[in-house]
C-alpha cells in the first residue's frame, strides 16, 4: 500500500513509501519494522540492520505530509563529551541562539560502545527525522561517509562545530581560525626569544590540532628556526594528557624553554609537569594554551592563550542550522571565526634572555 502526495497538477502525484512497503521489502512484519524505527529492543541485530538499510534505500520518511509542513521546533545536539569547559561554552552559545529563535535543544553524548541506539547511528538519525527535528548539530566529532550519506538521504540538516574529520563537499561547519591561532601563539614565544618551543597537541587525527600544528610550524619557518620533530608530541584534551606530554618534552636532553599546548585543558597539565620537575613558570618555562576558557584567568600564573570565540561558534551553528531547516542557504558552508592572542603572565623570555647563537626574530 502506498500513500499519494498531490501537488498542483494532474501529473504531480507521486507514491510515498509506507512502513508496510519497508516491512515487505525487508521480509519482516510491520510490527518489527516499527520496533526498529523506534529503537525498541528484542530485534535480532541482523534483522535490525536489514530493516535500517531498507528504510534508507527506499527513502522512507514516516509522515503523512511534507517534512516542511510538520517539522517541529527541536534540534538534536551531539557532543563527544560534556566534561570540558569547551563543550559547556559551545552549549551555552547554542542555547542562547535557540532561545532567540524559539527552538528547543535536545542534548546527547556519543556512546563509544556503539549500537543501534547510539547517537548518529542510522537508527538514531532515522528517529530524528521521524520526530521532525529541525536538524542536528554535532560538536567535536568525526562523521563517516555513511553518516553523511544517511543525513542527506533523510533530508536532515546537519551542522558540525569543530569537525574532527574531513569536511565533505556539502557538510556545513563552524570552527575558528586554528592555523592563524597556532601561528600567533608561536610567534609570541619567538618574539620573547624562545627557540626550543615544544608542541603538546591533541590526537593527531583531530583537524583542529593539525591546523594548530601547521600554524606552529609556519611561525618557525618564517622566523628561520628549524623545526625539531622531537619537540612535537600528541596526546589528549585533558590535564593528565598535558602532564604526560610535558614530562616527555621536559625530560629531553635539550628540553624546550616554552611549550605551546593545543588546548587550555592540556596547558593546565603542563603547569603540573613543571611543578613536579621544579620548573618555575614563566621564569624557566613559558606556557601558551588555546581556547581561553574561564579557568585560564585563574591559573597560577594566569595563562597566556589563544582566544577562540567558543560560545559564538555555538550561536553561529544554531543560526546556520535554523536557516537550512527553513529552506534557506547559509552565506557560507564553512565558517571560521577569528582568533586572537591574550597575553597573561605564563610567558616571559627564556632563562638568560635571548638564546645564545640564534638571531633575533625579524
Amino acid at each position: 500500500m502506498r500513500e499519494t502526495v498531490s501537488g498542483g497538477g494532474m501529473g504531480d502525484q507521486h507514491p510515498r513509501v509506507t512502513l508496510e512497503d519497508v516491512a515487505l521489502a525487508a521480509g519482516v512484519s510491520k510490527a518489527t519494522a516499527s520496533k526498529v524505527l523506534n529503537g525498541r529492543p528484542n530485534v535480532d541485530p541482523r534483522t535490525r540492520r536489514r530493516v535500517e538499510e531498507t528504510i534508507i534505500a527506499l527513502g522512507y520518511v514516516p509522515s503523512t505530509g511534507p517534512r516542511e509542513a510538520q517539522a517541529d521546533t527541536s534540534v538534536d545536539v551531539v557532543f563527544d563529551s560534556m566534561v570540558s569547559m569547551y563543550s559547556l561554552q559551545v552549549l551555552n552559545g547554542i542555547l542562547t541562539a535557540a532561545r532567540d529563535l524559539g527552538v528547543e535543544v535536545v542534548v546527547d553524548v556519543l556512546d563509544q560502545a556503539g549500537g543501534s541506539g547510539t547517537p548518529l547511528s542510522d537508527a538514531w538519525l532515522m528517529r530524528s527525522a521521524a520526530r521532525r527535528r529541525l536538524g542536528v548539530i554535532v560538536v567535536s566529532l568525526a562523521l563517516t561517509a555513511g553518516q553523511v550519506r544517511t543525513v542527506e538521504e533523510l533530508g536532515l540538516p546537519l551542522v558540525s562545530v569543530d569537525l574532527t574529520g574531513p569536511l565533505g563537499a556539502g557538510l556545513a561547519s563552524v570552527a575558528s581560525t586554528n592555523f592563524a591561532g597556532g601561528t600567533q601563539a608561536t610567534e609570541h614565544l619567538l618574539a620573547l626569544g624562545h627557540r626550543r618551543i615544544g608542541f603538546a597537541g591533541l590526537p593527531a587525527q583531530i583537524a583542529a590540532s593539525r591546523e594548530r600544528l601547521h600554524g606552529y610550524r609556519n611561525a618557525l619557518e618564517l622566523a628561520g628556526v628549524e623545526a625539531d620533530p622531537s619537540l612535537v608530541v600528541h596526546g589528549g584534551f585533558s590535564a593528565e594528557a598535558g602532564c604526560r606530554m610535558a614530562l616527555e618534552l621536559l625530560r629531553l636532553p635539550d628540553p624546550p624553554t616554552a611549550i605551546f599546548a593545543a588546548c587550555d585543558g592540556t596547558a593546565f597539565g603542563v603547569f603540573e609537569a613543571a611543578r613536579r620537575l621544579g620548573r618555575r613558570v614563566p621564569q624557566e618555562l613559558s606556557i601558551v594554551g588555546f581556547d581561553d576558557v574561564e579557568p585560564a584567568k585563574l591559573s597560577s600564573p594566569p595563562l597566556t592563550t589563544v582566544h577562540q570565540p567558543i560560545a559564538d561558534m555555538g550561536r553561529v551553528a544554531m543560526r546556520t542550522l535554523h536557516t537550512m531547516a527553513r529552506g534557506g542557504v547559509p552565506d557560507s558552508l564553512h565558517i571560521q571565526l577569528a582568533t586572537h592572542l591574550v597575553v597573561r603572565e605564563s610567558t616571559a623570555p627564556p632563562p638568560g634572555g635571548q638564546c645564545p647563537g640564534t638571531p633575533p626574530v625579524s
